[in-house]
């Protein structure tokens, strides 16, 4: 059964850092390029980053764009998203995908 469990996710304030991780299951990860999404209250969910089979090549929207670091280890199934100097419009609830496939998000607040 395929599946995405993300965590990481927490309360920061405005400048701050997080690290989500995305652990993957039932499919041959290394195959696949993985994307972050993230949908803000009220919002449409919009994409934030995604990252080729191998790590390297990498994409990212412009909001995000060197602010954000997305990376990935084969060997532990697990693609991970580096959030530095996050500001209040980065609160939204963070999902991991792969094509079809969702994760049940986590939650990403920044406030002071």
């Amino acid at each position: 059964q395929v599946q995405l469990v993300e965590s990481g996710g927490a309360l920061v304030q405005p400048g701050g850092s997080l690290r989500l991780s995305c652990a993957a299951f039932g499919f041959t990860f290394s195959n696949y390029y993985m994307n972050w999404f993230r949908q803000a209250p009220g919002k449409e969910r919009e994409f934030v980053a995604t990252i080729s089979w191998n790590g390297r090549s990498t994409n990212y929207a412009d909001s995000v764009k060197g602010r954000f670091t997305i990376s990935r280890d084969n060997a532990k199934n697990t693609v991970y998203l580096q959030m530095n100097g996050l500001k209040p419009e980065d609160t939204a609830v963070y999902y991991c995908n792969r094509g079809g496939t969702w994760g049940q998000g986590t939650q990403v607040t920044v406030s002071s």
